[in-house]
């Protein structure tokens, strides 16, 4: 397993009601420093709205506008927009704006999701999520490949190379294959819906078969792009990664509660049953097992649900990239190191 590039993920919990946003993107950003200085190549965030213990950023660009001006080497990526609720020819224009400042350093990741209460702050409740998602696909494509939008004229500022760097967020081996036939590249989430039929499979069971249909759709020449994420969250004491790691899925299974979540997840247990988190050696071997990592062109970790706090977040980014990436076929892009 030799993934071409490491990436660092934030969802920028806020797991203490008394933590300010500020407090909250200060860390995040001191995170991504951290990352950038250990030679990780890639830095993402999610887009979220309304509950900031599900997620803490609602405005993806300006956010990574702002990271891309104080870090002048990691890339950036959104994983994801949920494009279902925007705009899509603001998003390519954001998104064209945001490339330019970067110097074209941007990912740009997409998907159909979102929690019931974003859709029903759009006005979005009853609609058809997959349709939409597929219309408003289409335009920001469109508009990023540079078709005309209004007679003649052509997204301003253009985004050379952009439409290039797109990737698709799927559950679906249906939705693998609309990415490969693309050639977009395929974002794995960390966690995945289960057939009742087979509660106990494994993640890399469960998203091989979105590998397959997405390699075998690819057009001839295309090259794969596959990011896999994973929740992994990495301490120098076993005892107290598991401490904190079921403190974390306590904390996520009282979010799922006030707002849905996944069938099957009803338990800590089931919480981190996807959850990569120990020590460096013991996280290291489960990841091996991991087949999907195999075909990942990138690996992009997350402590979320774990979520254990600043100081333990950073040190495990800073365990993964020292002690257990290594032993995965990583090693840090010194070009990218500061």
């Amino acid at each position: 397993m030799t993934p071409q590039r490491l990436g660092f993920f934030t969802r920028l919990v806020r797991t203490d009601p008394a933590e300010t946003a500020a407090t909250v993107y200060r860390q995040a950003l001191e995170q991504i420093d951290l990352a950038e200085r250990l030679g990780y190549q890639t830095a993402w965030v999610a887009q979220h709205h309304l509950d900031p213990a599900e997620g803490g950023l609602p405005s993806p660009f300006v956010f990574l506008a702002h990271a891309a001006a104080r870090f002048p080497r990691i890339r950036f990526g959104t994983a994801i927009v949920t494009l279902a609720l925007e705009d899509p020819i603001r998003v390519a224009e954001d998104a064209a704006v945001l490339d330019e400042l970067s110097g074209g350093r941007l990912e740009l990741g997409f998907g159909a999701g979102g929690s019931r209460h974003a859709f029903e702050l759009f006005e979005l409740g009853d609609a058809d999520r997959q349709r939409v998602y597929a219309d408003k696909l289409a335009k920001v494509t469109g508009a990023l490949g540079g078709e005309p939008l209004v007679g003649d004229r052509t997204l301003n500022p253009p985004a050379p190379g952009l439409r290039d760097r797109l990737w698709q967020a799927t559950f679906s081996a249906g939705g693998a294959e609309r990415a490969g036939r693309a050639g977009d590249g395929l974002l794995l989430s960390k966690a995945q819906p289960r057939d009742p039929a087979a509660p106990d499979a494994t993640l890399w069971e469960i998203q091989q078969p979105l590998v397959d249909a997405y390699l075998d759709a690819l057009p001839s020449g295309a090259t794969p792009r596959i990011g896999a994420s994973r929740g992994v969250f990495v301490a120098d004491d076993h005892d107290e990664a598991v401490e904190l790691a079921e403190r974390g899925a306590a904390r996520f299974l009282d979010q799922l509660g006030r707002n849905g979540g996944p069938e099957g997840t009803n338990t800590i247990a089931e919480v981190l049953r996807d959850i990569y988190y120990g020590t460096p050696d013991e996280v290291a071997a489960r990841l091996a097992a991991d087949s999907a990592l195999r075909h990942a062109t990138d690996f992009i970790v997350q402590a979320h649900p774990v979520d254990p706090g600043h100081a333990a977040t950073s040190r495990s980014i800073e365990l993964i990239a020292t002690k257990v990436a290594p032993q995965l076929g990583w090693r840090a892009d010194e070009r990218n190191q500061l």
